[in-house]
């Protein structure tokens, strides 16, 4: 079964710690690899001992956030957490991580930087010192900037080709995503829902099969973000991807194999990429 990580979580997926270990340490069979400076604008102040630390400062800020998750592994080289806010209305998830700078340099935390920002990942982030965290709303990063002392990082964005789409079908269209993960669940299974923002969701399809995978789904403003969309998730060579579609939603599915399957129980039509 092909098995291929979301465009839209791929940052979920990417783990922080493991990118500042591909730079150079010095350690016996490590090879030298390209790295980005740290950008000029982020200042070396303030420090924050860890993730902790960081919700800490959100709550200060009056700005709370609830802490959904943990990375993995050791906290030697740092800590990252998820945790959820809510401001004017709308819950979004932001991703911490604070490295430890008696281990890594300020121009290792602009590799890590620089890989979140760069497509086809492209996030928002909020940085300062040795810590970023991704605001997965960025019409909120500069209210996080403001209340944690950092600035805030926009995403590197790519040229996407205006590629043709298929026919669209105008319905069925959905007022949560929520409503849209219910009806993906009667078709694939969709467990392990995890509430990225008020409009963007991840869960698991599969399970029931035995055939566990990612998929990503979003409600969408308008046509052409919707539009926009699709095609983001088309636009890179070696990054296969299908998606079904319809009305105001997307379902970015990880194990592509199942497209025609959740397009007939959606009643949707399915935007594909083999990557090559």
């Amino acid at each position: 079964m092909k098995r291929v990580i979301s465009v839209f979580a791929a940052g979920v997926a990417m783990a922080v710690l493991a990118a500042c270990g591909n730079t150079t340490q010095g350690g016996t069979g490590s090879s030298p690899s390209p790295s980005a400076t740290m950008p000029g604008n982020v200042p070396t102040k303030p420090e924050y001992t860890d993730a902790d630390a960081v919700v800490e400062a959100l709550e200060a800020g009056g700005i709370p956030c609830e802490i959904t998750r943990r990375s993995q592994g050791g906290s030697a080289g740092g800590s990252g957490l998820g945790c959820a806010s809510v401001i004017d209305g709308v819950k979004f998830e932001n991703d911490i991580q604070v490295l430890n700078p008696k281990k890594f340099s300020r121009d290792d935390v602009g590799d890590s930087i620089a890989s979140h920002r760069a497509p086809p990942t492209s996030h928002t982030l909020v940085a300062a010192g040795h810590w970023f965290v991704w605001v997965t709303e960025p019409r909120f990063a500069n209210r996080i900037a403001a209340a944690l002392g950092g600035v805030v990082l926009p995403p590197k964005k790519a040229k996407i080709p205006d590629y043709p789409l298929p026919d669209i079908p105008r319905a069925p269209r959905y007022r949560t995503v929520g409503a849209l993960a219910d009806d993906l669940a009667a078709a694939v299974g969709c467990d392990d829902r995890k509430q990225r923002s008020d409009t963007v969701l991840t869960c698991t399809t599969g399970k029931d099969t035995g055939s566990p995978n990612c998929a990503t789904l979003a409600l969408h403003g308008s046509d052409a973000d919707r539009n926009a969309a699709l095609r983001e998730a088309i636009a890179y060579k070696g990054v296969p991807a299908t998606l079904v579609t319809a009305g105001n939603w997307t379902v970015n599915l990880c194990d592509y194999d199942l497209g025609s399957r959740v397009a007939d129980a959606l009643r949707g039509t399915v935007v594909s990429y083999d990557g090559g």
